[in-house]
């Protein structure tokens, strides 16, 4: 009766750990690298903070990440959007107003399809009030976690319910692309982000974020597919083969993370009345 008991146990956790994601996207050395490079994206107004503040924010921009190793349950959603489990592209019955796309699918099925969009909205709003209030350390560790979340949006595998390659028989291609390749082959290739912005809208930009990544998923899918042709494992020729073919598009991504990472980051210090920052 116990062994039963247990298995049948086991059996529904399994359930719902296929249910879930099995990747929470960029790696640790992606994430780190697109933080360091948004730094130098600020105006000069901005460069003494963030620059005196980097190593912290390149350390804590993993945290969301950490807190989820410890508890997988808690707030795992907010890391992706599957965009393709509501039609295609433009994903027209999707509303961007978070009250209105839980009025019309239910906040079960938002919670279960991902709320990244809006996550990045909620983290974009609480830097601007810890700019406001001048309180430096929650604005560090805000602007952390709202570069963690704006990253996120950058990676295609982030937006899809083919979240790991699975419905496309390529397990796994989701690490091998974002973190794999970013692993092997980040001395070799250059990430230039542009200057930083202002955001008009920071969730409805995360939406368009959102978008751009998921529209390299099929490009991605395919070079993975070419690389491994005629080999039996994932092998440094298949890695050099993949970078070959999906090197632009990885670059690209990362590079367009950071530009919009120190984006957030200063449309929250003008939101917040451009207060002066302190020099540490």
């Amino acid at each position: 009766m116990r062994h039963r008991m247990v298995a049948g146990l086991a059996g529904c956790l399994l359930v719902l750990f296929l249910a879930l994601p099995s990747s929470f996207g960029w790696g640790e050395n992606a994430e780190r690298l697109i933080t360091n490079k948004a730094v130098d994206t600020l105006p000069d107004e901005m460069q003494g903070f963030f620059g005196a503040n980097r190593q912290f924010l390149v350390h804590h921009v993993t945290d969301p990440v950490e807190s989820l190793g410890k508890n997988p349950s808690e707030g795992r959603n907010s890391s992706f959007i599957q965009l393709d489990h509501y039609g295609q592209y433009p994903f027209a019955s999707l509303p961007h107003s978070y009250t209105a796309a839980v009025a019309k699918h239910t906040k079960k099925t938002i919670e279960t399809y991902g709320q990244l969009p809006w996550q990045v909205g909620l983290y974009s709003q609480k830097l601007t009030e810890a700019l406001r209030a001048r309180n430096w350390e929650e604005a560090k560790l805000s602007a952390a976690i709202l570069a963690h979340y704006v990253i996120a949006a950058h990676d295609p595998f982030n937006t899809t319910v083919n979240n790991d390659g699975r419905l496309s028989e390529q397990p796994g291609v989701n690490d091998r692309f974002s973190v794999g390749l970013v692993d092997r082959y980040q001395l070799f290739f250059f990430v230039k982000p542009n200057e930083a912005t202002f955001i008009r809208d920071p969730t409805d930009r995360a939406f368009e974020m959102s978008f751009s990544a998921h529209a390299w998923l099929e490009n991605v899918l395919l070079a993975d597919r070419r690389a491994h042709e005629g080999l039996p494992a994932y092998t440094d020729e298949y890695y050099d083969r993949f970078y070959a073919q999906a090197g632009a598009i990885l670059i690209r991504q990362l590079s367009d993370a950071a530009t919009d990472v120190g984006s957030y980051w200063m449309t929250a210090w003008i939101n917040a009345g451009r207060p002066q920052l302190p020099s540490s």
